[in-house]
């Protein structure tokens, strides 16, 4: 005998919902994913490079993956985030001082 579980099926026609099916795509060709940069006819490759670099930059793809490469814990996390704003409160302290 099973023991009571509320997220179990009510009836055995629970699986067969038409609101949980995703609608399918018609075309066969592959869709781009990610980040695109449009190189024009003549446009210099290295141009390209620095807007396919801007546009990695701006996304933070590259901080996210840092952050991914090794397992923080969520202290640590919280440490730096704490750390980090004691920073960014002292680097205003100090453009005020200035600034007066």
């Amino acid at each position: 005998m099973q023991g009571y579980n509320k997220n179990r099926p009510r009836n055995n026609y629970s699986n067969f919902n038409n609101y949980d099916k995703k609608p399918r795509e018609n075309n066969n060709k592959p869709q781009p994913q990610g980040l695109q940069v449009f190189v024009r006819d003549g446009e210099d490759i290295n141009k390209a490079l620095r807007k396919l670099k801007k546009k990695i930059e701006r996304a933070g793809i590259i901080k996210e993956i840092r952050d991914r490469q090794y397992y923080e814990k969520p202290s640590e996390k919280r440490r730096k985030a704490k750390k980090a704003g004691i920073a960014r409160w002292k680097k205003r302290q100090r453009e005020l001082e200035i600034s007066r």
